[in-house]
């Protein structure tokens, strides 16, 4: 074998890899497109689709993992009911095999009780970091993270430095 032909060969080798490589990551990003549209709009069906109903959900906010679209819709229920209006923006992921570590910025006006908080009528605005695990192109596991200080902060609840 001449190196011309050795070097095609590895060409031809690293585009393949890069090919497939890709095409888990393009199905993680309709995954996450997909589960953004759900949170955002609080859709049942959206739910059903994107969340496997054997996921398992960590939130700060219940001391037990939450289960399946159910439990992920519990978490949205208790968020849209301190924060009507609230919207999450996918700002970032970083995805190694069927892991995504995603950056979500979370906005909304706070017109219902939050933790025990009356409505302050404030706009918030935090980061959250969450890491989905996906399977069969859903989720069927998330770690949350959010700015929990920050909301608090800015609704008024504990001052800010």
């Amino acid at each position: 074998m001449n190196i011309d032909s050795m070097l095609r060969s590895q060409i031809s080798a690293q585009t393949s890899l890069e090919r497939h490589s890709k095409m888990p990551s393009q199905s993680t990003e309709s995954v996450m497109n997909r589960f953004v549209e759900f949170i955002n709009t609080g859709n049942e069906d959206f739910a059903r689709e994107v969340v496997s109903p054997d996921a398992v959900f960590h939130a700060p906010s219940h001391p037990e993992p939450l289960r399946g679209p159910d439990g992920y819709m519990e978490v949205i229920g208790m968020m849209r009911s301190a924060f009507p209006d609230v919207q999450w923006t996918l700002e970032e992921t970083v995805t190694e095999g069927n892991t995504v570590a995603a950056r979500f910025t979370m906005r909304g006006t706070h017109d219902g009780e939050f933790f025990g908080i009356p409505a302050s009528g404030n706009k918030i605005s935090v980061q959250a970091m969450n890491f989905y695990y996906l399977a069969d192109g859903r989720i069927v596991g998330e770690r949350g993270q959010p700015d929990l200080l920050g909301v608090m902060q800015q609704i008024g609840a504990v001052p800010a430095p």
